[in-house]
């Protein structure tokens, strides 16, 4: 049988199997939210460099979502294998950016690999990195200063 004689679903199939061979999910639950007030920013970053973020525009993926009870779970489907952060932050006034005070952030954030972060203990892309080569679960919780 020649291969253009397939019926077209076939090729459907086909398409969608090698689109997710090497593809993996991210589950990330965050928790220690001090109220639901705004939402979660949850963003996925995979390249040396990107972290710190402080504009939030070196992300690879993000996800904004409501905070529902005391613990949100994010999730991202179909990631190809390869080394990845998450940086989360709890936008309590919804106005897209990390308020600062003096220098400190007022807003809740959290980093993988990281449960405390400060001016000694600065964040970086491979610090906060991990190996997604299965399905992962990453559990971060939120730091406030």
């Amino acid at each position: 049988m020649k291969l253009l004689e397939l019926p077209l679903n076939c090729f459907f199939i086909l398409f969608f199997i090698s689109s997710t061979l090497g593809a993996f999910d991210l589950s990330v639950v965050v928790t220690g939210m001090r109220n639901q007030d705004g939402e979660l920013q949850v963003s996925l970053y995979n390249k040396d460099g990107t972290i710190p973020d402080k504009e939030l525009k070196n992300y690879y993926k993000t996800k904004r979502v409501k905070i529902e009870g005391k613990k949100t779970k994010v999730v991202f489907f179909n990631l190809p294998e390869g080394r990845y952060a998450v940086n989360v932050f709890h936008d309590e006034n919804n106005n897209h950016k990390i308020d600062k005070g003096f220098i400190l952030p007022t807003e809740g954030v959290g980093l993988s690999n990281f449960e405390i972060v400060s001016l000694f203990k600065l964040p970086d892309f491979q610090k906060a990195s991990f190996l997604l080569e299965q399905d992962k679960t990453v559990q971060l919780k939120l730091i406030y200063f």
